[in-house]
């Protein structure tokens, strides 16, 4: 049996499980504590009865395992979605399409089609090769180099993932120009610990900036129902301590528990300044594009306070540019399916969510959690979800996911538990970036480095793992604090 046919029929056993998994839990009667619960809501303009709600949560998990097994792409599976809600009379079309009205996805797919022309310009890798043949004399220098090239360019790129494939070319030749390969049997000689530092890094450059992440502005958004107004400034500003304390720990903690087996690398510099040389002088779309950059989170920036500056206007007007200037195309359009993809996967998951919030099932699902935590102190109540969350996340492959899924009912119960409504929010949204690196599969980006054979899932598991207990004891201190002297 070839290959290609034994991952085919995998697939098709992995669809067969979430179509099963999907029937019974359609078909499992209502749970006595939900309807009595949804009896018992004040009267609503919505017509719905605790059956439309667990049908509704069927779908929507379903649809959030199917992508979690890897047994269906994120467009397919909320195609497939959207079509079981409105044919089964679950949702009207209406109620169903609701997400795509929303501007704050289009920002997203905008911003993923702004990333394509920082890629094609050559800024990313001009950046990231300026910054190394500074810092970079050392292995760790290198790896403070690759962290701190991530998080200057992270505003620009709203997909982990699409930044990932920025930065692996860059470590890989690092890595490569040392000697330290995995075909030789050498990758722990440099290799291994900057794979490590990357994948590690973009867990606090996803965390710093509202736009790093694909699911952030989703997240803020969705803050908004408990009267949080989360910011492209206030984002950053909260999360500026806590991370950059961890820029200057984790690769320091990486030297000690997965160090690499030399620790000077003094050539390194001089693979960067012939990358540059090879690159030439700065040329005309890189000026374009390092001004539209700036440009735009400028106006981000002063949208927290002219709120005429509409954020999805902006990364519009951005994008005007780099078309007029022919940095993007409309060929390029062709090449971004991924935003597609996207668009669909928020916009449907983010309707579905909204509703099962309006039927009452996530705040039967928070009471039921409330229950579980309601003698303890609101500090102690804080920390316990927190972590809880992060725990959680062994069981996602998509940090997207697990935010639709989870956020509101966790900031509900967190509310009702006397936990600031902000930094509930706002330690979720961090919480959903900096949890990406516990597993090998944790997070997309992961992938191209899980792939590349300089690290093993074991090693992911573990050193990833003591990363993310890292980044949360930082965040629940440091963080916390930092919150609320701010808020």
């Amino acid at each position: 049996m070839s290959h290609h046919t034994h991952n085919r029929r995998r697939q098709h056993m992995l669809q067969l499980v979430v179509l099963l998994s999907a029937l019974i839990l359609w078909f499992t009667p209502v749970p006595d504590s939900l309807a009595h619960f949804i009896a018992k809501l004040p009267a609503s303009d919505l017509q719905f009865t605790p059956q439309t709600a667990w049908h509704l949560f069927a779908i929507f998990m379903s649809a959030i395992f199917a992508v979690m097994l890897n047994a269906l792409p994120i467009f397919t599976s909320s195609i497939l979605a959207v079509s079981a809600a409105i044919l089964t009379g679950t949702l009207t079309a209406k109620q169903a399409f609701s997400g795509f009205s929303e501007d704050w996805i289009l920002l997203i797919i905008v911003a993923f089609l702004i990333a394509r022309g920082v890629i094609k310009s050559g800024l990313g890798k001009r950046i990231a090769f300026l910054i190394i043949r500074k810092f970079g004399k050392t292995s760790l220098g290198l790896s403070y180099s690759v962290i701190a090239a991530d998080m200057l360019i992270a505003p620009a790129f709203p997909s982990n993932t699409a930044r990932s494939g920025v930065l692996f070319p860059i470590v890989n030749a690092l890595a490569s120009d040392s000697g330290s390969k995995v075909s030789n049997g050498t990758r722990k000689k440099l290799s291994s610990y900057l794979m490590m530092s990357s994948m590690a890094g973009l867990t606090i450059s996803s965390s710093l900036w509202l736009t790093a992440m694909a699911a952030n502005p989703a997240g803020a958004k969705m803050a908004k129902v408990f009267g949080v107004d989360i910011t492209y400034s206030s984002w950053a500003v909260a999360a500026a301590a806590p991370v950059l304390i961890l820029f200057f720990l984790i690769p320091r903690f990486l030297m000690w528990i997965y160090p690499p087996e030399i620790k000077e690398t003094p050539d390194a510099p001089e693979i960067a300044q012939a990358q540059l040389d090879h690159m030439g002088p700065v040329h005309r779309n890189e000026k374009i594009m390092a001004a539209v950059f700036i440009g735009m989170v400028g106006l981000w920036i002063a949208s927290s306070f002219v709120p005429e500056l509409n954020k999805t206007a902006v990364a519009f007007l951005g994008l005007g540019i780099l078309m007029i200037a022919n940095i993007f195309t409309l060929d390029d359009l062709s090449h971004e399916g991924n935003a597609l993809g996207t668009l669909v996967w928020f916009a449907i998951l983010y309707s579905m969510s909204v509703y099962l919030n309006k039927f009452g099932f996530m705040a039967w699902i928070g009471d039921n959690v409330s229950h579980a935590i309601a003698r303890m102190s609101w500090p102690v109540a804080y920390v316990v979800l927190v972590f809880a969350y992060v725990l959680i996340h062994y069981f996602f492959v998509s940090q997207t996911a697990q935010m639709l899924a989870l956020f509101s009912v966790f900031l509900g119960v967190a509310v009702d538990a006397g936990v600031p409504a902000e930094l509930m929010a706002l330690m979720l949204l961090f919480a959903t970036n900096f949890n990406a690196v516990i597993t090998p599969q944790g997070s997309s980006a992961n992938v191209i480095y899980v792939g590349s054979g300089y690290l093993e899932a074991g090693e992911i598991y573990r050193v990833g793992g003591l990363v993310t207990l890292l980044n949360t004891v930082v965040f629940l201190t440091v963080g916390t604090f930092w919150i609320l002297l701010i808020s």
